[in-house]
């Protein structure tokens, strides 16, 4: 899908923004979902994000996918192909397994001269996912191969994580989601910010979370409906060093924005991945960055009036849990019903030119009106209420209809069964 929208003027003003210490944005790219992408298609996701004015890919790689340099080359070339785009290397330390010291410092090193590796304050910025039974190793690391190390070893939390803050050059953190019930705040992000004292801050910002998938024992939800346009509201107050998206295209865990490639889906997915695509969720990304990156939303004109849904197809008594908890107990979490933190609403946001109404419809139930009060966006929630069928969305201003989408429906029949907890995604 295309989204040709929106700005006056974008590229001046984030010109104009990058006078101080620019700001990036990155998406995180699960490597090992992209085995069987060719050249043209990573050119594609490339391009696609891109035009989302995405600055560039974390490459999720692990030691022991066999596949792996195969991927990278394929990637580095598409990047260096499409322009304007740039990569660093995130070293998975925990679904892969742990990576020898050596082999870091060859892949470090066999990239970070390529055109289209991301540096940070004039050095080729490398990360992780998680890792940190192997901090010491990157003494020997930063030292070969004169990388800036942001690693994501939020395990630690921000008290242990003082003690190795020498280590390291900045910090990633992937506390992206609520715990509980609880709505996501800035305090993870304000105790990060904290105990790195200075250094270089990278915030996650994700849509959603789902996943079922018994290879890897993987059955839980995050309380997640408000995340995209909540925490792109924090990250414009907080204003941090970098962003991060999670994810690309981890298909698995549900918060993909990126296209869906049918390899990449993981064993077990397809059930509640396929015929779910998040393309629209991609459209409030330029007035989300441009707002972050000019810091002042006033200088931002919205010139296409856009409505973007999203919800669970699925009302939550219409099958099998699956097994599914809220939270995750094998890690400390208390395990919720996941019916409490999945709930049955229709999520809506409403970027317009000026103050309108949005109306909202499932099946053949009442048209509910909404009122977006602000040039802007707009956020809203509206329940099942009972109701099924698809849905029916419009922007109105001045008694003319300037936006209209369709949704998917709202139904008990349930794939194998099973409710599907993955988020369906549209736009006008």
């Amino acid at each position: 899908m295309v989204f040709l929208f929106l700005f006056c003027i974008v590229l001046l003003m984030l010109n104009a923004a990058a006078a101080a210490m620019p700001k990036h944005v990155f998406a995180h790219y699960i490597a090992g979902n992209a085995v069987h992408l060719t050249q043209e298609q990573l050119e594609s996701d490339i391009a696609i994000a891109k035009h989302a004015l995405i600055d560039g890919f974390a490459l999720n790689i692990a030691e022991q996918d066999p596949n792996t340099d195969s991927v990278l080359q394929k990637a580095y070339a598409a990047a260096e192909r499409v322009g304007n785009f740039t990569l660093f290397l995130s070293f998975d330390y925990l679904s892969g397994g742990s990576w020898a010291v050596d082999r870091v410092v060859d892949t470090i090193n066999r990239y970070k001269t390529h055109p289209a590796q991301f540096y940070y304050k004039n050095r080729p910025l490398v990360s992780t996912f998680e890792g940190v039974g192997n901090i010491d190793d990157w003494a020997e690391i930063r030292n070969k191969t004169d990388c800036f190390l942001m690693p994501d070893w939020t395990s630690l939390g921000p008290g242990s994580f003082t003690s190795v803050r020498d280590k390291v050059d900045g910090f990633f953190s992937w506390d992206a989601w609520p715990v509980g019930a609880e709505t996501k705040s800035l305090d993870s992000d304000e105790a990060w910010v904290k105990a790195i004292d200075g250094k270089p801050y990278m915030m996650p910002v994700s849509p959603w979370f789902y996943t079922d998938l018994p290879r890897w024992n993987k059955n839980w939800l995050w309380k997640g409906a408000h995340l995209w346009t909540q925490r792109w509201e924090e990250v414009y107050y907080f204003q941090p060093d970098l962003v991060q998206i999670i994810s690309w295209n981890d298909y698995g865990e549900s918060h993909y924005i990126g296209p869906i490639h049918e390899d990449g889906i993981p064993q077990g997915a397809s059930r509640y991945v396929q015929n779910n695509p998040h393309d629209a969720w991609r459209a409030l990304l330029p007035y989300f960055i441009a707002s972050y990156k000019t810091a002042n939303r006033s200088r931002i004109r919205v010139t296409r009036d856009t409505l973007v849904f999203w919800y669970h197809p699925n009302p939550n008594d219409s099958g099998s849990d699956g097994g599914t908890t809220g939270n995750i107990p094998q890690q400390g979490q208390s395990a919720m019903d996941p019916r409490v933190l999945a709930e049955d609403k229709i999520y809506i946001a409403a970027l317009v030119k000026e103050p309108s109404f949005v109306l909202a419809q499932i099946g053949d139930g009442p048209v509910v009106i909404l009122e977006a009060q602000r040039p802007g966006i707009n956020s809203f929630e509206m329940p099942f209420d009972a109701q099924l069928g698809n849905t029916t969305f419009a922007i109105v201003r001045d008694g003319r209809e300037v936006a209209y989408a369709t949704g998917p429906p709202i139904t008990r029949e349930c794939v194998d069964g099973k409710i599907n907890w993955n988020a369906v995604v549209g736009s006008s």
